[in-house]
């Protein structure tokens, strides 16, 4: 385990991923779960906020969120091959000087982590073990709101969360995925001051975005 704890991380979103993940989103633009998390958040809150994406990989969202009117963002990741990507890309996009990057584990770092208009997590809780603390850290973090995309409570999702895990597994890989409980993760939002104001689903997926309430008052 290295200092940043991000090993298990790296063992899969590696350069190749990241390439393909960059490619794809030139060819085709944020996938269907991403681009509902972005038109949500666009309903509420663009021009001039300041944004928090944890985990947010190749910097989709915050490239999206800056394009449209945010005035900066930072982008904490564990993978360094995903944030080379993201500084690459957001320099060919003309804002890659209002995009802060930091390599390493979330929960680690969040106390040195200023908060934000915005805190996204898109997928993410599903690669983190400590629901609970991620959740917690993050959501503290968001001045006005919150959004999540996350793994749905069904069976067919647990399922082939199980089949990924086997198969890193058999491949000695030691990073897992995690199917965590939707109830658990709404209560600890919940605790952290935020109310759920819009939420779409896929059949695996659930978009979800939280308001703080005192911020809208």
């Amino acid at each position: 385990m290295t200092s940043c704890g991000c090993d298990g991380f790296a063992s899969i979103f590696d350069e190749d991923t990241a390439r393909r993940d960059r490619d794809r989103y030139r060819r085709q633009g944020p996938d269907r779960t991403t681009l509902m998390l972005l038109e949500m958040i666009r309903a509420r809150a663009v021009d001039g906020i300041t944004l928090l994406d944890v985990g947010g990989g190749i910097g989709v969202v915050d490239r999206e969120l800056l394009r449209a009117g945010a005035a900066d963002a930072v982008l904490v990741d564990g993978s360094a091959a995903y944030l080379e990507v993201a500084r690459v890309e957001a320099e060919a996009d003309g804002v890659g000087d209002r995009i802060r990057m930091i390599r390493g584990d979330f929960t680690r770092l969040a106390a040195d982590v200023p908060p934000a208009d915005v805190v996204t997590l898109d997928r993410v809780i599903c690669c983190y073990p400590d629901v609970d603390a991620l959740v917690d850290l993050s959501a503290a973090r968001a001045r006005r709101l919150y959004g999540l995309v996350l793994p749905r409570d069904r069976w067919l999702a647990r399922f082939l969360i199980g089949l990924e895990n086997l198969w890193f597994a058999i491949r000695r890989r030691p990073y897992r995925a995690f199917g965590h409980s939707n109830t658990r993760v709404d209560a600890r939002v919940t605790a952290a001051g935020l109310r759920r104001v819009e939420e779409r689903v896929t059949p695996l997926w659930r978009v979800v975005v939280f308001e703080r309430p005192e911020a809208i008052a």
